[in-house]
């Protein structure tokens, strides 16, 4: 098959394409391979909200409910087991990718219970069990980045587990979680661990920052709204720079020679919400060398179709961006509370998705009973 020259160009500048899905009915398909081979799927992202759709939303599970059931499992058991096959069967299916690129791509990720996002030791028990229960060198455990998910990260690097810290929506936090990385990094060594086996994703999201802060600076009025539509890709812009200043230390460089490997940033929420800005907008303003884009299918077929890369992030174009941010904060939009907010829903919509995904379950399961 052919690739797609437009996906082809964003992985010629550095872009690798995950896509923000996955589903029993995608890999038995072969829909995820021809995705590999025609538009450069090079990972795949999870969340509770996408297994909340790909398993409520088909049949194709219930033979697993029914035996699952029928072993005694409860709803919490069977998810475990549902999605875990999932991931495990996607790793498999990135397992050249993952050899060609020496680790870098081919990652499949798969996100500890929402719940936990508060308890730290809770969720450093349940990354370790993950990452044994899929039983594969490619599987990313995903990680929040909220205050309690900080330590929980430097734990899970520390003992040589690669994580996908997600919910970033603070240049301030983002700043939290690289630090955290190298602590990890820096704990793996001491431990005797092989750094070249680790590797981390920093996903910061895009679009519901601008959601957030457009209707802030509606609401204010005047002059404000002529900087709406520009948080959301300033925003990200502004960790890149921060990106490429962490990564530049003595700290890290001492980590590099023992085997270690940035962090990349990861633009996760790239599907635009609003009607009136493009489609391919999280996609093209965010080209960066190196960094990762996980992109719904929905937005990955229009970069395919229509997309147009911008030029490459730099310190130029963060230093640019901040001064859009303070823009921004001098029209009267307080950021960080933004995204504290941002951060709270986040959680909760994700709790909300798990929890739904268990009564359905625990549903089918009943009925599957004799």
């Amino acid at each position: 098959m052919t690739q797609n020259t437009r996906t082809q160009a964003l992985t010629d500048a550095g872009v690798s394409i995950w896509l923000d899905d996955l589903s029993r009915e995608r890999l038995a398909s072969g829909d995820l391979q021809r995705l590999i081979d025609t538009v450069n799927v090079a990972g795949v992202t999870t969340n509770p909200s996408i297994f909340q759709a790909a398993i409520a939303g088909t049949s194709a599970y219930d033979e697993d409910i029914a035996r699952l059931a029928a072993e005694g499992r409860d709803a919490e058991g069977i998810v475990e087991v549902l999605t875990t096959d999932d991931v495990r069967a996607a790793c498999d299916l990135f397992s050249d990718l993952h050899a060609a690129t020496d680790g870098t791509d081919g990652r499949v990720s798969i996100e500890v219970d929402p719940r936990l996002a508060r308890d730290t030791a809770a969720t450093i028990e349940q990354a370790v069990r993950l990452h044994e229960l899929v039983g594969r060198e490619n599987v990313m455990i995903k990680i929040p980045a909220t205050a309690e998910g900080l330590p929980a990260i430097t734990e899970v690097i520390g003992r040589g587990i690669s994580v996908n810290v997600t919910l970033i929506f603070s240049v301030e936090r983002y700043r939290a979680v690289i630090d955290a990385y190298l602590a990890g990094l820096e704990r793996a060594r001491d431990a005797g661990i092989d750094l070249a086996g680790i590797r981390s994703v920093a996903s910061f999201f895009v679009s519901r920052v601008d959601t957030e802060v457009d209707s802030r600076l509606a609401a204010i009025g005047g002059p404000a709204a002529q900087l709406v539509g520009q948080a959301a890709v300033a925003n990200a812009r502004v960790a890149f720079g921060e990106f490429l200043d962490a990564f530049a230390t003595e700290r890290f460089h001492e980590l590099e020679a023992a085997g270690a490997a940035p962090q990349r940033p990861l633009w996760a929420s790239t599907g635009v919400k609003n009607p009136d800005y493009s489609d391919t907008l999280y996609v093209d303003s965010l080209v960066a060398r190196p960094s990762v884009n996980t992109m719904p299918e929905k937005t990955l077929g229009a970069v395919a179709d229509h997309g147009r890369p911008g030029a490459p992030l730099d310190a130029a174009t963060a230093q640019q961006a901040a001064a859009v941010l303070e823009r921004i904060a001098g029209a009267g939009v307080d950021l960080a509370e933004v995204c504290e907010e941002l951060e709270r829903d986040g959680v909760a919509k994700f709790e909300k998705a798990w929890t739904e995904l268990l009564e359905t379950v625990g549903a089918a399961a009943r009925d599957a009973r004799p």
